[in-house]
């Protein structure tokens, strides 16, 4: 699921990759500090022991995790907002690789911020590439779009949640949304993709309302 670095022996791997998916699932359905390593150990289908042998702790295994979604979580918009491309063709680019991202970890949001909300402290090593996005230049770009009159007067709080309520509530609401409209998971998956259409003319469309003059 995600880019865990291996170890060792091939069977030692496999080992090592069922314990780290099946914490993954456990962490997200109870929290890291709702569980226990023999939870995560029932649900890879081993023993304790060798939870421990592979990670030590718990809060080790935890905390390689979510450094692991969090990298995943951020790569692309160093990489996108990194590039050469004019802001507004970063900014297609990240909705779209986002709806990627999320169609394939729909669970991950969710995950993300319940950890950040019992634990703020968690992001703090996630700082230095947070830090890229700002040394990219992308924030300087727009401002002066918006002296120009080319790119709609928000600060970067606003064109974050804008961008972030169009890519990820979509697939946090995924559970109210199936209830509301009674539609099978095969189905929402085809509203996602419509709406990652959808979100890109939206937010581009609020963004720079002078392309469409």
């Amino acid at each position: 699921m995600f880019n865990f670095a291996p170890r060792n022996a091939k069977m030692n791997q496999s080992a090592e990759e069922k314990i780290k998916h099946a914490a993954l699932r456990v962490f997200i359905q109870k929290g890291s500090a709702n569980c226990t390593s023999r939870e995560i150990a029932r649900e890879a289908g081993m023993n304790v022991a060798l939870v421990n042998y592979y990670f030590r702790s718990k809060s080790k295994l935890f905390a390689l995790i979510f450094e692991s979604v969090m990298q995943d979580f951020l790569k692309s918009m160093v990489q996108v907002f990194s590039s050469d491309l004019p802001i507004r063709e970063k900014i297609r680019i990240l909705i779209e690789r986002e709806f990627e991202f999320l169609g394939q970890h729909p669970e991950i949001p969710n995950f993300v911020l319940n950890e950040l909300a019992r634990n703020p402290e968690a992001i703090d090593g996630f700082i230095p590439v947070l830090n890229m996005v700002n040394e990219s230049g992308v924030f300087d770009e727009a401002r002066k779009l918006q002296e120009r009159g080319d790119m709609r007067q928000m600060d970067i709080v606003q064109i974050t949640l804008l961008i972030m309520s169009n890519c990820q509530y979509p697939f946090m609401a995924q559970p109210l949304m199936k209830v509301i409209h009674g539609v099978s998971n095969e189905t929402y998956k085809e509203h996602l993709t419509a709406h990652k259409t959808h979100a890109v003319n939206m937010v581009l469309g609020y963004l720079f309302p002078n392309d469409q003059l």
